[in-house]
């Protein structure tokens, strides 16, 4: 009999292939620019197989198709007409919650700008504002305040300096905000400007010692027109606007002071009313006449806000405040960017004349009196 041979061993390299064999396949769907694609992961009897190269852990869709849905989002595309557009390129489509879920990727890069320190400083001029949005909470439908600041950083350039969501426009909210821009740097404001929102002035006055208020002079003028019959309002809108026609800062004072003694006998409110925020709306004049035209409205900050309107009407009824931060502040930080390769807003020797303020500031504490004895 021939002897049997027997089997050569298995080496350890084959026993390791045995052990880890493919057991079948996962399947997945990746989402991609060029459609949706079915993928087929192995499974492995030991360990795990995952293409990193390839896809990311608990994504299904592409980085590039991510970053498309994003800036649609921000663009203010709403939630539920992305489902289309995807479409278009050859998706399935995705649903106004996936839609979100991808938007949640904004989150880090919003927060990392609103807590950024703000190193840019002196910021000499700072303008204020709050836009009302609507966000459920607790099952009903309310009505929460974006307050919203930038400001002119020391080179001349605009910055958005922060962003945060107060429950009501009043002194305690507003100086909440004010100390969270102070602890992160913000200092020399020679200047505020706004409206006349309920608590700011004695929160600019807790936060920012030293700074002017600049009430709104188109904000002010609404207000003011509220005091005369409607027959007359085209009269006193022209007579308010010659005050800031003037070419110089007492000229301002003199005319406003004219304007006040004109309205004195037939429109006695309107007077006490001129009389009454005189400091506060003609406080512009203590700067550079070249800086008035950017500083005696909130006109600005309010086209800021046309800006986010536009794309948070989209939206309508945010689903929490996280949702407003992330939509508001991704659109705030691209405007900032925006900002920052335009062409200087103020030149940096006014801005360091305004810094020394010594723009005639005499003549204004002469004719305030004046101004309390025709009032």
């Amino acid at each position: 009999m021939k002897p049997t041979r027997c089997a050569t061993p298995p080496t350890a390299s084959a026993l390791q292939a045995a052990r880890t064999a493919a057991d079948g396949y996962r399947q997945r769907r990746w989402d991609t620019r060029a459609g949706s694609i079915d993928l087929a992961i192995p499974k492995l009897r030991s360990g795990s197989y995952f293409p990193d190269w390839l896809l990311e852990r608990h994504r299904r869709a592409e980085q590039a198709l991510v970053a498309c849905v994003v800036e649609c989002y921000v663009r203010g595309v709403s939630t539920r007409r992305v489902d289309g557009l995807v479409k278009t390129l050859g998706l399935e489509g995705m649903s106004k919650s996936q839609v979100s879920e991808l938007c949640k990727t904004l989150d880090e890069m919003v927060e990392a700008f609103r807590s950024r320190p703000l190193d840019a400083g002196p910021y000499t001029y700072v303008w204020m504002d709050a836009l009302c949005v609507k966000v459920r909470e607790g099952g009903r439908i309310v009505n929460v305040a974006a307050v919203i600041a930038s400001a002119v950083s020391a080179d001349g350039h605009r910055e958005i300096l922060g962003l945060d969501l107060i429950t009501t426009e009043d002194g305690a909210g507003w100086t909440a905000f004010l100390r969270g821009l102070v602890a992160r740097g913000l200092s020399g404001v020679q200047l505020v400007v706004s409206d006349a929102h309920e608590g700011l002035k004695d929160a600019i006055a807790s936060c920012l010692p030293g700074a002017s208020w600049q009430r709104c002079r188109t904000h002010f003028a609404r207000n003011l027109l509220c005091k005369v019959p409607r027959s007359a309002q085209p009269l006193v809108a022209t007579l308010h606007r010659s005050i800031f026609a003037q070419p110089g800062p007492g000229e301002v004072w003199e005319q406003h002071a004219r304007v006040v003694e004109q309205l004195s006998s037939r429109f006695p409110d309107a007077a006490m009313m001129l009389v009454d925020a005189a400091a506060d709306v003609l406080a512009f004049t203590a700067f550079p006449k070249e800086h008035w035209r950017q500083i005696w409205s909130n006109n600005p900050q309010e086209r800021l806000n046309k800006e986010i309107r536009r794309r948070s009407d989209v939206v309508g009824i945010f689903p929490n405040r996280a949702a407003v931060i992330r939509l508001v502040g991704a659109v705030l930080a691209e405007q900032h960017d925006e900002w920052q390769v335009c062409r200087r807003y103020m030149s940096v020797e006014q801005l360091a004349q305004a810094r020394m303020r010594v723009i005639e500031g005499e003549r204004a504490e002469e004719v305030m009196p004046a101004l309390t004895e025709v009032g």
